[in-house]
């Protein structure tokens, strides 16, 4: 008896964090960068934001593929109804983190799987919610210096020494933090006839 094989996988992602996520789903995948403009639209929802470009990425992929299970992912943090991005500058990330400091900042993560051969979407929106401990300059500073988080969403990573900055962390997929959650894309997979246990 034969084992089914994993139809081609593809992540619209040249993210390292999500390569790394995925691996732990699938041994082989294709990684392809996909050219979406990711302004946000005018009165749009941070939820809708992350959907639309979970389902943008993926598309413009799968698109050029006749057949194949695309994966798009976003994720933007909102604190105090803002939509929170990367950094980029280490002064950003200073100011992030002084404003998260003591509260709660939610991270939403849009999660899209698009079948390239017949065109089926699924897609959702995944919450995950951070607290911070109060934390000093010199911790905030220390940090930034030390890990450089300057490329993640919420200027820190979770996975690293970010953990050192929170007091508690809610959601339903850890790895939704990270900005790929598994649980939801092992499902969407399923949905699709793949079980990666059995692939």
């Amino acid at each position: 008896m034969t084992e089914p094989t994993l139809p081609a996988l593809y992540l619209a992602s040249t993210s390292t964090y999500r390569r790394q996520l995925l691996s732990k789903l699938a041994a082989q995948f294709h990684t392809a960068k996909p050219d979406v403009d990711e302004t946000p639209l005018a009165n749009e929802s941070a939820e809708q934001l992350v959907q639309r470009l979970a389902i943008a990425k993926a598309q413009t992929i799968a698109t050029a593929l006749n057949s194949g299970l695309v994966i798009g992912s976003d994720q933007v943090a909102v604190f105090d109804n803002d939509i929170i991005g990367k950094p980029l500058t280490a002064e950003n990330a200073l100011t992030q983190l002084r404003r998260f400091s003591g509260n709660c900042v939610t991270f939403l993560t849009g999660l899209a799987l698009v079948n390239a051969q017949s065109g089926n979407v699924q897609v959702i929106v995944e919450p995950f919610n951070v607290s911070f401990r109060t934390l000093t300059d010199a911790e905030i500073i220390a940090y930034i210096d030390k890990e450089q988080p300057l490329d993640c969403a919420g200027s820190f990573k979770s996975e690293g020494l970010g953990i050192s900055l929170f007091s508690k962390l809610s959601g339903d997929d850890p790895n939704s933090l990270i900005g790929l959650p598994l649980i939801r894309l092992n499902q969407m997979l399923l949905n699709e006839g793949v079980n990666v246990l059995l692939s």
